[in-house]
């Protein structure tokens, strides 16, 4: 009798540990996005319920950070399989430049574009071209931050340095009250539109923002490919009556090297076959398209994305 419970018992085990053993293993992925109050941690959220409901046996987790110099680190090491960043710090970062000078991150990859981050310069009475500004007491945005890389890069653009003009290093908020006050001109933004500080402004008094000649969005473009251009439509901001020419750099969804091909492809498919769902989630889901998936990509494309965009004919 023992003999046979003992049998009993073994067969058991084996019958376990082989289904055990065929059962589809769970792919655990981390997406990291930025901090809390910002836009890439709830749309982060938003594509991980994407990916987690239509792709078979995925585990996505939006992680918080510190957003896009952090999120290029931690792919650079594998301690996130996917990120959305700005694409411009992304093509800082593989060519080691701007904030990643001291080293480059080569195994970053590019899976897709998400939604345009457009540069804004608000500018007083009397301003209306980047030339305009000489002399004038400008805010760049944070040091290091991609607002000051982006402002340099236009006023370069405008044969303008930081030596022809009194630059403060103000956040958006900051850069909102001391434009109230009168502390200065001009600041720039770069972010999606409408930019709460700049509407914060606009409460109170009509906005101005210059627009870029399309000589200085030509070479923009060709001296950094990461920018696209983009036109802010007349009254997005009060006061703002007439379209505004510019260019935006583009939140990005990214991985690295290390990463499997049929993950990306699968996580890249269900972006795009899924956008209505994502748009109903979040409102920046509606600018994700088809389109203008590797528009501004300036790194190399992850096989798993290059096959589906090839399979959906973006891409020969």
């Amino acid at each position: 009798m023992k003999k046979r419970i003992s049998t009993l018992l073994v067969l058991v085990l084996l019958v376990s540990t082989v289904f055990t053993a065929c059962a589809a293993q769970k792919t655990n992925l981390i997406l990291a996005t930025g901090g809390t109050s910002g836009t890439y941690y709830p749309f982060g959220g938003a594509m991980a319920q994407i990916f987690n409901t239509k792709v078979e046996n995925m585990n996505v987790t939006a992680q918080a950070t510190g957003a896009s110099v952090e999120n290029c680190k931690l792919l650079g090491k594998n301690e996130a399989e996917l990120a959305i960043l700005q694409n411009d710090m992304l093509d800082y970062a593989y060519n080691g430049t701007e904030a990643f000078s001291e080293g480059k991150i080569e195994n970053l990859r590019g899976i897709a574009i998400l939604y345009p981050e457009i540069v804004q310069i608000v500018a007083s009475e009397g301003i209306t071209t980047v030339e305009d500004l000489n002399g004038k007491k400008v805010s760049v945005g944070a040091p290091g931050s991609g607002v000051e890389a982006n402002a340099r890069q236009i006023l370069e653009a405008a044969d303008l340095t930081y030596d022809d003009m009194s630059v403060s290093y103000l956040s958006f908020s900051e850069s909102a009250d001391a434009y109230k006050d009168k502390h200065i001109d001009s600041f720039f933004v770069t972010s999606g539109i409408p930019n709460a500080s700049i509407q914060d402004i606009s409460t109170q008094n009509p906005v101005s923002l210059v627009s870029l000649s399309d000589e200085a969005i030509k070479g923009l473009i060709e001296k950094y490919p990461f920018f696209v251009e983009y036109t802010i439509p007349a009254n997005t901001y009060n006061g703002q009556t007439n379209d505004v020419k510019t260019v935006a750099v583009m939140a990005t969804l990214a991985t690295n090297a290390e990463a499997s091909e049929d993950v990306i492809y699968n996580i890249t498919k269900s972006l795009f076959d899924n956008q209505a769902e994502l748009a109903s989630a979040h409102a920046k889901g509606a600018e994700l398209s088809l389109e203008g998936a590797i528009n501004g990509i300036s790194i190399p494309l992850h096989p798993g994305a290059e096959k589906y965009f090839k399979e959906a004919g973006l891409i020969k």
